[in-house]
Parts: C-alpha cells; structure tokens; sequence
C-alpha cells in the first residue's frame, strides 16, 4: 500500500535520522584516539592502521551486500547495518587493547558500507511529492552531516564531560536504538525486483576517460578526509601544540561540514567543471595545509580543512555525476560501485603511508609530503580535464580548416 502523505513525510524523516544516526558512529572515535593511545601506549602508525580498517569493512559491504536491499528490501538491510553499529559501540565500550579497536572499526565500516546506497535509496524513495526534488540532498545532509557531528560529539565528550570513551559509545548506543525503531516504524519502499549476488565491478571502454579523472579527484579527496579523521588530533597536539580534544573534533568535522555545502551548491555546475573547480580547490587547501604545517598555525590547519572539504565535496558528487552520465543505464550500479571503491581504497593506503612517514620522519614533515602528493594529484587531475575539454574544440577546429 502506497503511505498516506502525512505518513510518507514521517517515514521520510525517520530514514533520514536513522542514515545520520548511522554516520555519526563512524566518526566518533576521531578525537577519542588521544585517549586510547595514552591508555593502550600505541604511536600515530597505530591509529592510522585502526582507521584505515574502517576502509576495509565499508568495501566488504559493498562488494558482498551492495544490490541486497534491492532483493530482499530496504529495511532488512537498514536493520543489519543498525545491528552491525551496535555491535562496534558495544566492542568500543568495553575495549581495552588494539585487536578490539580494529575489529570495532570492521563492523563500523560494514554498518556504512550497509547503510550508504540503501539508505540513500531509501530516503529518495519515502521522499513525499513536495520534497522529491530535494529528496538526494536530504539524504546527502544526512550522510555528510552526520559524519561531521560524530567528531564534534566526541570532542565535547572527551574534553568536558567524565569517562568520556563509555559515555560516547552509551550515547551511541541509544541512537541506534532510537534508528532501529525508526526503521521498523516506516513502510517497505523496495519493490524486491533484484537478484542477490556480489558486485560487480567494471568500467566501460566509452567512460574510462572521464572515470580515471574523476576516480583519481575522488581518491585525492578521500585520502585528505582520511587525514583530517585519523591524525587530526595529532597534528592539533604535536605540530600546533593545543591538546583541546573538543578543537580537534570540531577540526574533524569541519571538513565534512564544508563538503556537504560544497556538495550541494555545486549541483548547478556542468559535472566534468565542477570536477575541474574542485580539484583545484583541493590544491588550494593541501597548499594552505603545507604552510599551516610550516608556520604551526591553528587558523590555519583549520582553513585548509575547510577549504578541502569543500573542493572533496564538489570534484567526488559530481565526479559521479560525470561518470553516470556517460554510464549506459545498465551498467550504472558497478561502475558507481567501483567509483566508490576507488574512493574508500584511498583512506586506508595513503593514510597509513602518512603513518609510516610520521614515525620515519615525524608528524609535520610527514604531513607535509601527504599535503604535497595530493596537492600534485589534485592539479594532475585538473590537468587531465581541461585538457579533454580541449580536445573536442580542437578536433571541430581541425574539421573546419579542412
């Protein structure tokens, strides 16, 4: 049965808290890796290596689970990835070694590798008629915006309030239960027409141009969010010298906040120049970091989050949207899927490169050779594109000289 529409408007919000809800959980342990490794006496290498395990589960899921919800519904998937949450904030609640911490951020990143596509899905489709044309960027707001407040959250937590690494997680913990019963309380939207299976993942000869551009801006994107959201806290303390865990949250998920703005004002902007703009933002903000680094400067640290997020906002959503135009209809799920794996690919390898460099070389220099190399990718990329927009106004220029 179709839902009413004042019932199809809560539906549409329940989904919507659910999907932040979900994404809050991811960041949560952002500002809280100060705290464990004074307890567990681990390095920045190690909080890198627990970060980038995220990585790890969130492909799983999409590889294993990605067209499920498609198969056997949206709710049964939703609910898995709410299951799979609880399970890292109980294993984060209790934890007291860096095993559990890895296997903690696993199931983090299979509660979002879960909810990413589905949810979207979801909420695009409990969108009632007169927020359908908002309906993407509701579910935007709620992915983006709750990966930033998890940061945010923790950092208050752990600078001001007592046990702060039980208390994040038993606050968590009544968020996902609150998203379960969200979930439950909102009809099936699913039509049940897919086929379960694991994802494929491939590009077709006609879109790899404009995919490797695109690919390489979101991995240069990536790769900085994983920056700012692993050694955030570290840079704060050792190269700027403030040990303010609630600076070093709102830091953290600054970068988010400034990719969803992004994000969304950059929805008018013809995709492949949007790609083009944002790269160079990018490049703009691994600059500013590089002098931010030198100079041990606060403001600064904190413009080049803002100002990178913005550019990984615009060049990653409309990346996408570059690549899907192009895309035959039929082939849009694995080429999307394998966008997306090329993106989360880049915030575990070259945030564990920086781990190594920091302890081979220390935090500031290492920071600023991961600020270089993605600063250079940025502009290669940008390179790139402006150099196939040139080619079709040179090849009508070559037809009409003969």
């Amino acid at each position: 049965m179709t839902p009413t529409p004042p019932r199809r408007g809560f539906a549409f919000a329940l989904l919507a808290y659910a999907f932040a809800a979900i994404m809050v959980g991811t960041t949560l342990p952002t500002p809280l890796y100060a705290l464990y490794s004074e307890q567990m006496h681990f390095a920045v290498l190690t909080t890198t290596v627990i970060y980038a395990t995220y990585a790890g589960g969130v492909l799983f899921a999409l590889l294993v689970f990605g067209g499920w919800s498609d198969a056997i519904g949206r709710r049964p998937v939703l609910l898995a990835g709410v299951g799979a949450a609880l399970a890292s904030a109980v294993i984060f609640l209790f934890a007291d070694s860096v095993p559990e911490l890895l296997v903690g951020r696993v199931l983090s990143g299979l509660s979002a590798g879960v909810f990413t596509g589905t949810a979207t899905a979801a909420v695009i489709e409990a969108a009632p008629p007169s927020w359908r044309s908002r309906a993407a960027a509701v579910a935007t707001i709620a992915n983006i915006g709750g990966l930033g407040i998890g940061p945010i959250l923790a950092g208050i937590l752990a600078q001001y309030a007592p046990s702060p690494l039980k208390l994040t997680y038993l606050i968590h913990i009544g968020l996902m239960v609150l998203a379960a019963v969200a979930i439950l309380s909102v009809p099936e939207t699913s039509s049940r027409t897919g086929k379960l299976g694991l994802q494929r993942l491939s590009v077709p000869p006609e879109v790899r141009s404009v995919f490797i551009t695109a690919a390489l801006a979101a991995f240069a994107g990536f790769a900085v969010t994983g920056l700012f959201t692993s050694v955030a806290p570290s840079l704060l303390t050792n190269v700027i010298g403030i040990g303010n865990h609630a600076l070093a949250g709102l830091m953290a998920g600054s970068i988010f906040g400034a990719s969803a703005i992004a994000q969304i004002a950059g929805t008018r902007i013809e995709p492949q120049r949007a790609v083009a703009l944002g790269c160079g933002i990018l490049a703009v903000g691994m600059g500013i970091l590089v002098v931010a680094l030198h100079y041990s400067s606060l403001a600064g640290l904190i413009a080049a989050a803002v100002v990178a997020g913005a550019g990984q906002g615009i060049s990653f959503s409309r990346g996408l949207a570059a690549v899907a135009e192009r895309t035959p209809a039929e082939r849009r799920a694995e080429v999307s899927s394998t966008y997306f794996v090329v993106a989360y690919v880049a915030i575990s390898i070259p945030v564990i490169g920086e781990g190594f460099a920091a302890q081979a070389w220390g935090l500031r220099t290492g920071g600023t050779v991961f600020a270089i190399a993605v600063g250079v990718l940025a502009l290669v990329c940008l390179a790139a594109i402006l150099w196939q927009e040139s080619r079709p106004a040179a090849e009508l220029s070559e037809q009409a000289a003969g």
